[in-house]
């Protein structure tokens, strides 16, 4: 596969040279455009030799609330004390490394992802990498926290697995015990999931997949690689339960490459899976199904999370949405009927098996339905990733799980989806909600606690924001605008090209923040906001554009007065 293949290339030598591209051209008999196209389109891949060490500090959201532009400037003097002939240390920022718990993060090589070093710590890195000495680097923990949905409790058995093949179980029971449950998709697009494993099921078709998206990239997104550190096993199994329920016989589990830990334990759990434990092979548990599953390290880019671009890279081709329909269950992996999940959709399906579609249900709070982990990241004291029940709010996260607000600031804002959900503000007013939301929940009243919110999908959709699966939590130091100016320049960096509507519309709206900030603006350029925001919802092929602007057009739906502070005088 050229994907893989490059990467190969790359982790031997450093970056990909032409005669090796040419060489794989021609071992895999495919065009030299083949290969390049492939090669220059995802940002893990290298088309230069490196002139020495890079480095490279994470700006979202998190880290860049935690400062990561002075840490930039700081690291980037200290890079012209330390450089030089013949190995010059470069810094960059870089889009989310999946560590803001632990803010701020900073990549060295590509391969050492260091999470909350003092500066004075990060410059020794640094050092040891110019002197090509050996890098310090902890591995992070893999222990259990005997979490509900680690039915094993630390150690895999596969029985749901093992109830199929014995016949205990089969695909209508198992259909009806996730519908029972209600599990959702909890990636954030939040489709059904007996729904999609039914549909790919009830296929004429005899080629049939199974793709866990394991490409959280979202800022503020950090739960999945807890999971697939701690209980990787519970993933597989899930896989291999798609797999059964369907008719698939072959998997692909697309983890990004910024996680090394994770990758290593989900190798090592796959090893375990198909030798010790029999569950992935030609025959399960002896029997005459079969599964076949292969770990896909992504090649980058945060539009990999987009289902049809990461089943394009699986393809060896530039991981560009497609357009839809047809959709991936019916047309999905080579053109085949697909199953798509995240990690911690697949990991509930094993104890959902076991334990009846009531065990998960029963486990959400104040009306909703099942429970969920939370990535929440920003000005707490305790951010990290808890296993909470839906329905629970925003009072509850902050103060009971993540310990209140960091450093005794005061609740200004939120960001219950990361950046694609825009931000609420600690008390919500009447005027700038939808009516429903008026309607159902304040029931007369003017101004709603933001922490009375409860996070379910139904409640955020009500208040026109999001429920995903990052919470990013601002405290009254943040200025609110220059933070929606850091979301969406995320959206405009990782903008694959691909459609009009979101390369030049996500510029745009930076070009108009920038301005803002800049006291240039106007109330009547601001207004456009709405207009360009409406024409990317529309036009947009794939969520990223459509998204994009909902950072500033909450702000100014909601902060209104941190906005006109920076409006024309007059204008």
């Amino acid at each position: 596969m050229i994907v893989q293949e490059l990467r190969h290339i790359q982790e031997r030598l450093g970056w990909l040279p032409k005669e090796e591209m040419k060489a794989l051209a021609e071992r895999l008999g495919v065009p030299l455009h083949r290969v390049h196209e492939v090669a220059s389109f995802y940002p893990l891949y290298k088309l230069s030799p490196p002139k020495g060490v890079e480095v490279k500090v994470c700006r979202d959201m998190a880290c860049h609330l935690r400062g990561a532009p002075r840490l930039r400037q700081t690291l980037e003097a200290f890079a012209q004390e330390i450089s030089r002939p013949g190995c010059q240390v470069t810094v960059e920022g870089v889009s989310c490394l999946g560590q803001c718990d632990r803010a701020i993060a900073v990549s060295i090589e590509d391969h050492y992802i260091y999470k909350g070093l003092p500066e004075s710590q990060l410059k020794l890195c640094i050092e040891t990498a110019v002197k090509k000495g050996k890098m310090p680097y902890r591995k992070a923990g893999r222990e259990p926290l005997g979490w509900k949905i680690d039915v094993y409790n630390g150690t895999p058995h596969y029985e749901a697995v093992g109830r199929f093949i014995r016949g205990d179980l089969n695909a209508e029971k198992v259909i009806a015990a996730l519908k029972a449950s209600g599990l959702r998709g909890l990636g954030g697009a939040g489709f059904p999931t007996f729904r999609k494993w039914d549909t790919v099921r009830r296929t004429a078709e005899t080629v049939k997949y199974i793709v866990c998206n394991a490409d959280e990239s979202e800022p503020g997104t950090f739960k999945d690689r807890e999971l697939m550190r701690r209980t990787p096993w519970l993933v597989i199994e899930g896989m291999v339960l798609a797999s059964l329920v369907t008719g698939a016989e072959k998997g692909y589990l697309y983890l990004r490459h910024e996680y090394p830990d994770e990758e290593e334990a989900l190798a090592e759990a796959l090893r375990e899976a198909r030798g010790k434990y029999q569950v992935i092979g030609d025959s399960i548990l002896g029997s005459n199904r079969k599964f076949d599953l292969e770990l896909f390290i992504s090649p980058g880019g945060y539009v990999q999370g987009e289902e049809s671009s990461l089943l394009e890279a699986i393809e060896d081709k530039r991981g560009e949405p497609r357009n839809k329909p047809p959709f991936p269950v019916f047309q999905g992996l080579f053109g085949k009927p697909t199953v798509i999940n995240n990690v911690e959709t697949l990991s509930w399906t094993p104890g959902i098996v076991l334990n009846g579609g009531d065990w998960y249900a029963k486990g959400g709070v104040n009306g909703a339905n099942g429970m969920r982990f939370i990535s929440i990241s920003g000005d707490v004291a305790k951010p990290g990733v808890y296993e909470a029940p839906f329905g629970l709010t925003v009072r509850d996260l902050i103060y009971k799980y993540s310990g209140g607000m960091r450093d005794g600031q005061q609740l200004l804002a939120i960001a219950p989806s990361g950046p694609s959900g825009g931000f609420l503000p600690a008390v919500l007013r009447r005027e700038n909600l939808p009516e429903k939301f008026v309607e159902q929940k304040m029931k007369g009243a003017n101004i709603y606690d933001v922490l009375d919110l409860t996070l379910d999908n139904g409640t955020l959709s009500l208040a026109g924001s999001m429920l995903g699966a990052a919470f990013v939590v601002y405290g009254d130091r943040a200025n609110i605008v220059e933070q929606a100016l850091n979301c969406v320049e995320f959206y405009r960096n990782e903008s694959c090209g691909k459609c009009v509507p979101c390369r030049t519309g996500s510029q745009k709206l930076v070009n108009m923040i920038q301005e803002l900030l800049a006291g240039k603006s106007s109330r009547e350029r601001m207004s456009l906001v709405g207009d360009l925001s409406d024409t990317m919802i529309l036009t947009s092929i794939c969520g990223l554009g459509q998204v994009a602007s909902n950072p500033i057009a909450s702000v100014l739906r909601h902060f209104r007065p941190d906005v006109e502070k920076y409006l024309a005088a007059g204008r």
